[in-house]
């Protein structure tokens, strides 16, 4: 195992579970994750507040918090640890996580901007617009429901798996296929990689990765500014 820029026992992961799901796979020895509900995105706000209630949580038990989010509707600007340093991934959202990279990400946006993504982990949590449709059938009929889904798929014009290198993907890739049929989406796979989430399990932290020092409060600036931050105080 190369050499950490953390001790993995004095270091915690912080992710929801789609992210979490990725990383449990190569986790060092001794680190311990805690797995945030999915559904909190949905909310920004919450997000954040719960981000921030869960590194208030092990402050001073910890010397590193590793976030498994990018900013996510601003949902990390603001965040602050009082004793231990914060370390993020510099990218909009998980997309670009699962991707590899933030470069990767702006690649397939630049291609191909009315993308949906899914993944094995997206699936399975079962919050997206696909799984809400079955929902809003039961609520408000089919006929109603398919005029919601068109509103919300009105700018979409691809649906692209995410293949992470699970094992016994199939079920999912195929769950994938069928829903790009029914919601008149062009399927698409693509390969992902997980450069992203070895540089913040093993590093090196380099510009792709926001390391924050105690009490540093996160600014939207963190992201764009690639300069070595000092704390606020």
């Amino acid at each position: 195992m190369p050499d950490l820029p953390f001790d993995p026992t004095k270091t915690k992961i912080i992710a929801c579970a789609t992210v979490i799901e990725e990383m449990q796979p190569m986790l060092p020895a001794g680190m311990v994750y805690e797995v945030l509900d999915f559904g909190l995105h949905l909310i920004p706000n919450n997000l954040k507040k719960t981000l921030q209630q869960a590194i208030d949580d092990q402050d001073g038990e910890f010397n590193t918090v590793i976030l498994g989010y990018g900013l996510c509707s601003m949902a990390v600007v603001g965040l602050q640890t009082r004793n231990c340093t914060l370390v993020i991934p510099r990218v909009d959202d998980c997309i670009a996580i699962f991707l590899g990279s933030k470069d990767a990400y702006n690649e397939q946006a630049k291609k191909e901007p009315g993308t949906y993504y899914l993944t094995k982990g997206w699936i399975e949590v079962g919050d997206t617009p696909f799984a809400e449709h079955e929902r809003l059938v039961e609520q408000y009929g089919r006929e109603r429901a398919d005029r919601i889904m068109g509103i919300i798929l009105k700018h979409y014009t691809r649906l692209a798996y995410i293949d992470t290198g699970h094992k016994d993907q199939d079920g999912y890739r195929e769950y994938a296929r069928i829903t790009a049929k029914k919601f008149n989406l062009r399927f698409e796979e693509i390969v992902g990689l997980d450069t992203l989430i070895r540089k913040l399990l093993f590093g090196p932290w380099d510009d792709e990765i926001l390391v924050a020092p105690p009490d540093h409060t996160i600014a939207y600036l963190d992201f764009t500014n690639s300069r070595t931050m000092t704390s606020n105080t």
